[in-house]
């Protein structure tokens, strides 16, 4: 599958033990063995096993593997990844064995081998940071370059938009102190914001404190907690920050802890200011504000003195006045607040350029520190011969310097404050959880006894919440008493309320509509599906898009190529001056041609502007990615956005893609002397086994039949599931096959004419035909309806007005794929085809220079899903397929294509649009800071002017990425809704 495949394999060894992962539970004490209680579980010793497995084909040998397995005592958990033909296990050593599990998996009908070197799968972790100092694309590639060098780190992103780096590591060679040492020896400052996929932190403020040893105490005391990883402690305000596994431990038992430590004198509230990204990037606000007004109120007076108070006749007289020899009182005030805000302001433009340079880099820091520091110390020069001589020609640059550093800090404030705006759409989903919940307290027959009000953060694992009407779900969990109406528009961007009732799982965030539930809640903390969603949008934007490799790329040469034309403008324009190349009346009458010439060369060093390319880019994709994620698509940063910028071919998949995904049986024909019942005793009994859609459906309609909703099928035994066929299997001592016309013929079993023209009937009406035979004979014949989607048809009209070819490729029979691509308008399509099937049809279309999306909803899809330019997997499908798209369309419409490929199309507008803007700004300014214009018009542009100009690059290039904040759907799609088409 070439390059793209191995991609997809290295994530998903990454994502292993993530996203593919369940979230770890103990077993319940009907799966225990017998005096095994859970306490004394969580204190024995678990592991993980690898297992190859041979003989898989599809969704439904992964189900019955899994299904095994946790058949077995010990078992924590069990994952089985059909595409990779492995198995991994969760288990307790103490209660089951490696080899009971091979066994397990063998008796089920697979070969099964212990992979010894598979098992450092575990051993990744995920850890961000939050970076400060970095000003350029060369501050980014230079800690990448770092982080990725070290051993252990198997992968390493830096935003320079986001100020954070995403690190993969095995925790078994570094700790994330050794990444923060290797970032902070890079010359910049490293923030943990959080390591491991799924931990939580929390801060709690602690009355009662008399001294160290009662934090000790408390500290002890929580560390004996199991599921804690690390505790912080503040004594100079009585804070506790801790860092724990949400599904070992929570914020109740930690309070629990606190005040029953101590003889009960300590009193534990969670910490009103915690610390998030929010609050680290209000800081950094607060930091380039406070700097900027430090160094204005410096700058003022310099700039007073310079170029307003010498016109007005008194007080010029004053500041005319000699100290020592030709040293005027106004030259020694400017000196006097120039020098701190050179060095103890500007001391971070010095600590940037010397580490950047100690590296062997060159970033913005260097131009500033080098402009900067011409201008002062040869002011500095001007000082010193006043005091020495009587006779003093020349103008000092006191001003320049200051006022340059002065502009560059607002020009930083207001970048920043810009770019906290570009990730606004994270801090939607993140402010999305209510502040309270109500925490019910049942008795063992589950009977209410009392309820409270609670801090919705402290709400642990396997607690019962009650949501009422007109209140947000407070965490995830599922349905244990009650029915409502809940509307998840703000995490799936589904406008119609969804109707839950016992059983059903709601998602934390959401609005509950109508009637009162009971909830139990079942992930909390970064578990939960709102975090989870917040995560894939974050790591979207760290990833960064090809086109971004171009920035990166010029940015290597940019801040030496700048310098080298900053000194030869320079010395041109003082070589000129020498050689009286130009008339002595182009020189001011406050400067020489030395110091004109310094001017030129200052300006051209301070107004060219890495940072507007450094942003042109990820700004623009942080806009896009968020925009995407409040419509209910999730793209998977700028590598998808941009090949979805390019797709003029999309592949369907039929079944849950096109069609609504929930088959029914419509018709049943038998041809033997059974009865209705009978038969579909043994059609369901073998169906059971299977995850297909169909197969599903099969088994609703025979439990309708037998009127039985927890019927008990008869076991059936060498269970085989044919991919993209059907399945066979021993039931009752018969042999039955359940599966399409080709299976049937494989295994030379006579159709005859009556079954055929029923087949060709349901066909006809864009139903699947499914045969049944019983030892060796057709019993009878299933007419299975899959309807289109309501307005699959506007969608691919819409896609054709675009240009994009639409093809369809499924497993079902030429029959029904001709009938469902005919009213959905899709002119070619491709039947009975396997998982491989797919992949190759679309490496072919690739090979005839298509840019080609799948759009799939199932594990067998995820082989195309990979090895489309795009993977576009419908949000209500399997977690593998959704693991290997590029990007998830979470309410499963249709219509999310267009507005993901539209989207992509107008973020890429905007980036070039941004390439244009910053390269035809430096390509413009720089000339003209080299007084280029100087000789028709006597135009220059003075250091500080090119200062400002250069911070406004910057503003402008993140300004524009935040005009994406204004995106709304295609009209196209609009009409639609207008015709009365509602996409569901």
């Amino acid at each position: 599958m070439g390059k793209k495949h191995e991609g997809w394999e290295r994530r998903s060894s990454l994502q292993w033990c993530g996203t593919l992962w369940p979230q770890p539970h103990y077993p319940s004490p009907k799966r225990m063995e017998a005096g095994k209680s859970v306490a004394e579980l969580e204190g024995s010793e678990s592991k993980v096993v690898v297992f190859s497995v041979m003989g898989m084909t599809c969704a439904a040998c992964a189900g019955s593997i899994e299904k095994t397995i946790k058949r077995l005592p010990g078992i924590r958990e069990a994952v089985v990844d059909v595409l990779n033909h492995k198995a991994q296990v969760l288990y307790f050593h103490s209660m089951v064995n490696e080899e009971r599990i091979r066994e397990a998996i063998e008796d089920a009908g697979f070969e099964a081998k212990v992979i010894e070197e598979e098992s450092n799968y575990t051993s990744t972790q995920i850890c961000r940071i939050h970076i400060r100092g970095m000003t350029c694309t060369s501050c980014s590639t230079t800690i990448e370059s770092a982080l990725q060098s070290l051993y252990g780190v198997h992968k390493a992103g830096v935003a320079l938009a986001t100020e954070e780096a995403e690190v993969y590591y095995d925790p078994n060679i570094l700790t994330h102190n050794h990444l923060m040492e290797a970032i902070q020896d890079t010359g910049f400052e490293a923030i943990l914001i959080s390591t491991g996929e799924h931990m939580s932190k929390i801060e709690f403020k602690i009355d009662g404190i008399k001294n160290d040893q009662s934090l000790s105490a408390i500290e002890r005391s929580l560390h004996a907690l199991p599921g804690v990883e690390t505790i912080d402690i503040y004594p100079d305000i009585n804070k506790i920050a801790i860092t724990y596994k949400p599904h070992r431990t929570g914020p109740r038992t930690f309070i629990e802890v606190i005040e029953s430590t101590g003889s009960g004198c300590f009193k534990a509230v969670i910490f009103p200011n915690d610390e998030g990204r929010e609050a680290l990037r209000q800081q950094e606000i607060n930091r380039c504000f406070k700097l900027f007004i430090w160094s204005l109120a410096f700058t003022i007076p310099v700039f007073l003195t310079s170029m307003v108070l010498m016109y007005i006749p008194g007080v010029k007289r004053v500041l005319d006045i000699k100290v020592v020899n030709m040293l005027s009182i106004g030259l020694l005030l400017r000196c006097n607040f120039a020098t701190p805000v050179q060095f103890i302001i500007g001391r971070r433009f010095y600590v940037g350029a010397y580490k950047a340079l100690r590296k062997g880099s060159a970033n913005m820091d260097v131009l500033i520190a080098l402009g900067t520091n011409a201008a002062y110390f040869y002011s500095l020069y001007v000082v010193e011969r006043a005091v020495f001589s009587r006779h003093l020609k020349g103008s000092d640059f006191f001003e320049t310097s200051s006022m340059l550093i002065s502009f560059i800090l607002l020009g930083k404030y207001l970048e920043v404050l810009a770019k906290g705006k570009t990730s606004q759409a994270i801090a939607k989903l993140m402010n999305l959880t209510p502040e309270t919940a109500t925490l019910l307290t049942q008795d063992d027959e589950g009977n209410v006894v009392s309820e409270k009000q609670i801090d919705s953060r402290l709400i642990q694992k396997d607690d019962v919440i009650k949501v009422v009407p007109g209140s947000k779900v407070a965490s995830d969990g599922f349905v244990i008493w009650g029915e409502s109406h809940v509307n998840e528009s703000m995490i799936t961007g589904e406008a119609r309320p969804v109707a839950k009732r016992m059983g059903d799982m709601v998602i934390g965030g959401t609005m509950n509509e109508s009637g009162v539930m009971h909830v139990k809640v079942t992930r909390v903390g970064s578990e939960s599906a709102l975090s989870q969603i917040v995560q894939l949008v974050e790591s979207a934007q760290m990833a960064k898009a090809p086109v971004q490799k171009f920035a990166d790329h010029i940015s290597k040469y940019f801040v030496p190529l700048v310098i080298v034309l900053s000194l030869s403008t320079w010395f041109s324009w003082f070589l000129a001056g020498k050689l009286h190349a130009y008339p002595k009346s182009w020189i001011p009458s406050s400067m020489n041609d030395f110091e004109l010439a310094l001017q030129f060369g200052i300006s051209v060093m301070v107004i060219a502007c890495p940072c507007a390319l450094g942003l042109a880019t990820p700004t623009a994709v942080m806009v896009g990615t968020g925009v995407g994620a409040t419509q209910g698509v999730l793209i998977k940063g700028g590598k998808a956005l941009e090949s979805a910028n390019k797709v003029n071919c999309i592949v369907f998949d039929k079944t849950g893609t096109l069609t609504v995904g929930k088959p029914v049986v419509v018709t049943t024909k038998l041809f033997k002397n059974m009865s209705i019942e009978n038969f579909y005793e043994f059609t369901a009994a073998a169906e059971v086994n299977s995850e297909h859609p169909i197969a599903k459906a099969i088994v609703e309609h025979a439990k309708k039949t037998t009127e039985e909703q927890h019927h008990s099928w008869p076991e059936a035994h060498n269970f085989v599931s044919v991919s993209g066929h059907g399945v066979k299997a021993i039931v009752l001592n018969k042999e039955i096959l359940v599966g399409n016309k080709k299976m049937m013929l494989d295994h030379n079993i006579t159709i005859s004419a009556d079954a055929e023209e029923i087949l060709a009937e349901a066909e006809s009406l864009a139903q699947t035909g499914i045969l049944v035979s019983l030892d060796g004979e057709v019993a009878g014949v299933l007419a299975v309806s899959d309807p289109l989607k309501p307005g699959a048809n506007e969608v691919i009209s819409i896609l054709n007005s675009m240009k994009i070819k639409s093809i369809m490729v499924t497993g079902d029979n030429w029959g029904t794929a001709n009938s469902i691509a005919r009213q959905a308008g899709i002119e070619t399509a491709i039947a009975e085809a396997q998982p491989e099937t797919k992949a190759t049809k679309i490496k072919e279309l690739q090979a005839s220079g298509y840019t080609v999306a799948m759009v799939g909803d199932g594990i067998n899809d995820s082989p195309a899903l990979v090895a489309a330019d795009v993977g576009m997997a419908i949000g209500a499908g399997t977690d593998i397929a959704i693991e290997a798209a590029d990007i998830v369309l979470m309410k499963s419409n249709l219509e999310d294509i267009i507005i993901a490929i539209d989207l992509s199309n107008k973020t890429f507008s905007r980036i070039r649009l941004n390439y244009f803007w910053a390269l035809g700004y430096n390509v413009l300014a720089i000339p003209i800071a080299a007084g280029i214009l100087y000789s028709p018009t006597r135009f220059r542009l003075p250091p500080w002017i090119a200062g400002a100009a250069m911070a406004a690059s910057s503003i402008s290039v993140v300004c524009s990425s935040l005009l994406l904040k204004n995106y709304k759907r295609p009209t196209k799609l609009n009409n639609m809704e207008i015709n009365g088409v509602k996409i569901e």
